[in-house]
């Protein structure tokens, strides 16, 4: 966390969830002698019922929470403002046949903008959440920064999510978790009595629930029918029901699995994956075998760059890269940084780079910023 003054009286305003991270995130700013607030976000309203969102349930876990630790609650409606900013930008991605990540635009956009704006407004000096990450206050080349950090928990970490914050964003908020590993997170909340000790992690798009995804999707957009050929013979193989239910790398769904192909060295027929898709003329191409050439590639171009130190980082210099969340740092360089766009060069093929998807650059634990994949080469 970063160096801070006195928190005794400081006005904290904790955004809650009703999940048991950021409940012990409010828990340890109160013992601290922070002045400690909750707020709970309400960021959708269509079809909120109890059979795939939780919300109801949600806000009763944070009311008793908040009743626990001694804090006041208040609850704001962001639905119009996420809808606007996110789960529009989110059709347009899948209506483009790219396959978005909703809780980076999320982050970004309502937890550390519409939040922050409605926390200074009831006169908070800082916000929180109960993130797995950190923020330093560094002094580089003669100038103070505030840099985000990976958390201690690196099976937790989520900076990932976080690369869209800018030093405005990152000043006023605290981590007060990112020292600490997801155990003690649960053994903190079950030796002070709050229920939610052990309830389950949310997964999974925010908006979507439990239910299941291409039953979402097809309430929003059209199903358009197309093609399925192989992109090495351009040989139809199937139908698809609509591009946007199809993603870089996907095997399972295709619905093609007993046409002949390639083998495997056991000469069992190898697995089908998508590998490309045509938008324009609405066809999925599909090639044999998980490591395909087409589905490994060693440079990107990524788009909508965000660079935490509002500054480009050093081309050619190595860094480390997250082309999807829940892969290792691969080593990296930048290739180059213009226009908006910046080719960045792994030191190892990656597997199925998704258009769409966010890659992150760090330089160590510290995370740099990133951008939008746009294309691979």
């Amino acid at each position: 966390m970063s160096s801070e003054k006195d928190p005794a009286g400081m006005k904290v305003v904790v955004g809650m969830s009703g999940g048991v991270d950021s409940s012990v995130a409010a828990l340890l700013l109160r013992r601290q002698g922070y002045d400690v607030r909750g707020l709970f976000m309400k960021n959708w309203e269509d079809d909120d019922d109890d059979e795939y969102c939780s919300t109801r349930q949600d806000l009763v876990d944070v009311a008793s929470v908040c009743d626990v630790i001694g804090i006041d609650l208040e609850v704001v409606n962001f639905s119009r403002e996420y809808k606007e900013r996110v789960f529009a930008d989110f059709l347009r991605e899948y209506q483009a046949g790219r396959t978005p990540n909703p809780d980076v635009l999320c982050n970004s956009e309502i937890k550390f903008r519409c939040f922050l704006d409605h926390a200074v407004q009831m006169g908070a000096e800082r916000i929180a959440t109960g993130h797995y990450a950190r923020v330093r206050e560094w002094v580089a080349d003669g100038r103070r920064e505030h840099q985000l950090l990976k958390a201690e928990d690196g099976t937790k970490d989520q900076s990932y999510f976080l690369y869209r914050l800018n030093q405005e964003q990152l000043a006023r908020t605290l981590f007060p978790l990112g020292d600490l590993y997801k155990r003690e997170v649960r053994r903190i909340a079950e030796a002070a009595g709050l229920h939610v000790a052990a309830k389950k992690d949310s997964t999974g798009i925010c908006f979507v629930g439990e239910r299941p995804f291409r039953e979402f999707l097809m309430r929003y957009l059209p199903v358009v029918p197309g093609e399925i050929r192989g992109l090495d013979d351009n040989r139809l193989l199937g139908e698809h029901q609509g591009l946007m239910y199809h993603t870089i790398g996907q095997r399972k769904g295709l619905h093609i699995g007993g046409i002949r192909g390639g083998q495997d060295a056991a000469g069992e027929h190898e697995a089908w994956y998508v590998a490309a898709k045509d938008v324009a003329a609405n066809v999925v191409y599909v090639v044999q075998g998980h490591d395909h050439p087409a589905l490994l590639r060693d440079r990107m171009v990524a788009t909508e760059l965000n660079w935490i130190a509002a500054r480009d980082p050093h081309t050619h210099w190595v860094y480390t890269a997250k082309p999807r969340y829940r892969t290792p740092d691969v080593p990296c360089e930048i290739d180059r940084i213009a226009g908006g766009r910046a080719e960045i060069v792994f030191g190892q093929p990656q597997w199925a780079l998704t258009p769409g998807q966010s890659v992150v650059v760090y330089e160590s634990t510290v995370c740099l910023g990133g951008g939008v994949i746009e294309l691979a080469g």
